[in-house]
Parts: C-alpha cells; sequence; structure tokens
C-alpha cells in the first residue's frame, strides 16, 4: 500500500515494521489523510490539539459520524502524535462527542417474511428462499444489516 505522500508512506512503513494489521494501516492513514486535508494540507507536526479539536467537532456536527467513527478517528490521530510525530495529545481535548448511535440491523418479522415470498415473483422465489437464511444468519452473527427489503403495499 502506497501512496503519492512520503509523510504517509512514512506512517505506513512505521504500522507495517511495527506488525499492525493491514486494516488498521488503511483506516489510520485514511484519518490522519482526511485530517491534513481538513486543514488545507498542512502537516501535523505545526498542528496540535486545536486543530484536533476543530477537526473531530467537524466530524460530529458536519458530517454527522456516529460516535465509534469519531473514536477511530481520535485513535488514529493520538497514534499519529504519539508515534509518529512523538508530541502526545491532552488528555483534556474539548471536542462535541457525537451522540449519533451505530444503525442498527433491519430485522423483518416472520409475518414480514411470509408476506416478501407470497408477492414476489416466482421466477425468482427459489433463489431468495436458499439465499434468506444465509443472509439472516449472517446478519445474526455481524450484527450490521446485509441487505434491505422494501415492501410496496399494493
Amino acid at each position: 500500500m502506497k501512496t503519492k505522500s512520503p509523510f504517509l508512506n512514512s506512517i505506513i512503513n512505521y504500522m507495517y515494521s511495527h506488525h499492525y494489521a493491514k486494516k488498521s494501516i488503511e483506516t489510520y492513514v485514511f484519518w490522519t489523510s482526511a485530517y491534513i486535508h481538513f486543514h488545507n494540507k498542512r502537516h501535523p507536526a505545526s498542528m496540535g490539539n486545536n486543530e484536533v479539536e476543530i477537526f473531530l467537532n467537524h466530524l460530529t456536527v458536519t458530517k454527522k459520524v456516529a460516535a465509534k467513527t469519531q473514536a477511530t478517528a481520535l485513535n488514529a490521530l493520538a497514534f499519529l502524535y504519539k508515534h509518529i510525530i512523538r508530541n502526545e495529545l491532552s488528555l483534556d481535548l474539548n471536542f462535541i462527542k457525537s451522540s449519533r448511535q451505530q444503525k442498527l440491523p433491519v430485522v423483518l418479522t416472520q409475518a414480514e417474511v411470509s408476506l416478501f415470498f407470497k408477492h414476489i415473483n416466482k421466477r425468482h422465489y427459489l433463489i431468495a428462499s436458499l439465499l434468506y437464511p444465509c443472509f439472516a444468519t449472517r446478519c445474526q452473527w455481524r450484527s450490521e444489516p446485509v441487505f434491505e427489503i422494501i415492501i410496496a403495499e399494493a
């Protein structure tokens, strides 16, 4: 995974050399890049607590991200300042905490599932009846919706 930015590449190299997971690296580089671009491509070493607070407030107020997303961005920036910049962020950051909750999966009742299968095209009935249990099971263990079904009233 390489970028055009030598700074971001140095973060990637640091994280790979310390055996971070590829997904963690991608996530931290994404939030670091978003932070840098939000502040008009200023180098993070020239910024600090105030800029982090402004960025986290922007995520909450303008982007309306969920609390876990905001926490992930904060963790990425805390990592950046602790391990890369070597100037830790304050523990007393004053930013608006997101109150938006994570989206819950859409769960259909047995009656809604029956209604769906009554109205489905016969051509698609077999594949839908074979796939539905797989999607329902996957939704339960992933705790997130895999697909949504909208049934229009006739």
